[in-house]
Parts: structure tokens; C-alpha cells; sequence
């Protein structure tokens, strides 16, 4: 089960080991910002695959270390 809180926290520590922005990853994963900044907060608890998929193809990783 997809734990919410690793997803958190392991977007904001990817996107700023990058040094991205919530912006400027939210336009390279073609996502709304919204959608990252809920991502993020752990507000967003279900997120589609697609959305990770984006996600992680924009921090040049897998979706696996996205969310483990």
C-alpha cells in the first residue's frame, strides 16, 4: 500500500534536490500545479498513476523510487 506520507516527502526532497520549483515541476511533469502542491502536503491520498508517471519522468526517476 502506497504510503502517503513517503509520496510526500519524497516529492519535495526529489523536486529540491533538482532545485525545481513546485512550478517549474508541475510544467515538466505536465501537471497543475494544484495537483503537485496536494501531492506534496499530502493532501492529494490517491493520486493517479499517470500523474506519478509524469511526476517521475520529470525528476528522471522511476515510479517505484517515487514512492517507496
Amino acid at each position: 500500500m502506497l504510503s502517503n506520507q513517503n509520496l510526500s516527502k519524497n516529492v519535495k526532497k526529489l523536486r529540491e534536490a533538482k532545485r525545481l520549483s513546485q512550478e517549474k515541476l508541475a510544467r515538466l511533469a505536465d501537471v497543475a500545479n494544484n495537483i503537485l502542491i496536494k501531492m506534496e502536503t499530502g493532501e492529494n491520498k490517491n493520486p493517479t498513476l499517470e500523474t506519478l508517471k509524469r511526476v517521475a519522468k520529470a525528476l528522471e526517476i522511476s515510479v517505484d523510487e517515487l514512492i517507496s
